[in-house]
């Protein structure tokens, strides 16, 4: 009597624990493919050719960069975008100048400044000025002033300050703000805001939903790989008992 029914708890144990496999498997496939499907819909991935954007960017190197409109960015972003008076080929540089300010460089202490305010830039290059040529220039409305990371080795908005956009480019130029790195496996992780610009007016972006689709695929991976081990285990665990 007790064996017939150690078999129908037994059963019934089993029964259960493959429904909670299923389960754990569909959720996990939903949120693995829903994380892919809407990475895919959102974020494109882009090889930077050069090393203007070094160090934050080196040469060669993958990015993600969330596609936007032009109207979204802000002072700080580092966008991809492409202008035929630059070239025919997406460049990749960071915002510095909106529409309206006024762009100079350098201070006394080696520093850019916008609208007469000095910006800390840790992100560049060298521990010197933040451009060994000194500039100025007004940004037109709809426009953006850009330069690169790598101000020594960078042909940007500096270049072609002789424009007739004080080397500006318009807004709708722009077709992705780069949201992390994704290669090489050192370098991989998000692209923060610089702190300086936060601090002027309309402050700076806010990143895309990489974290979230990150953790959705994560997840996924974790209940597709426990649920499709879930099986074998308990199978293991009756025959031990048997």
């Amino acid at each position: 009597m007790s064996s017939s029914t150690e078999r129908r708890t037994d059963g019934r144990g089993r029964t259960k624990g493959s429904v909670l496999s299923g389960l754990a498997v569909a959720v996990g496939c939903a949120l693995f493919l829903g994380g892919f499907v809407w990475g895919a819909l959102i974020y494109r991935p882009y090889t930077v050719p050069t090393d203007s954007m070094a160090p934050t960017i080196a040469a060669g190197a993958r990015v993600l960069a969330e596609r936007v409109e032009g109207s979204e960015i802000r002072r700080g972003d580092v966008v991809v975008f492409k202008d035929s008076v630059w070239g025919d080929l997406p460049m990749v540089k960071r915002v510095v100048g909106v529409g309206g300010d006024k762009v100079s460089c350098c201070t006394k202490e080696g520093r850019l400044t916008v609208n007469g305010i000095p910006v800390e830039e840790p992100y560049l290059q060298s521990d010197g000025p933040a451009s060994p040529t000194g500039f100025k220039a007004k940004v037109p409305t709809g426009q953006l002033f850009l330069l690169g990371d790598h101000r020594s080795d960078s042909l940007d908005s500096r270049v072609h300050l002789t424009d007739g956009d004080h080397g500006s480019v318009p807004r709708s130029a722009v077709s992705a703000r780069v949201d992390a790195r994704a290669w090489p496996i050192g370098s991989v992780g998000m692209m923060d805001r610089p702190a300086a610009f936060s601090e002027l007016p309309g402050g700076t972006s806010q990143p895309g939903p990489l974290r979230p689709i990150t953790y959705a695929v994560i997840a996924g991976t974790v209940l597709i790989l426990g649920g499709a081990a879930h099986g074998p285990l308990t199978r293991r665990k009756g025959s031990a008992r048997a």
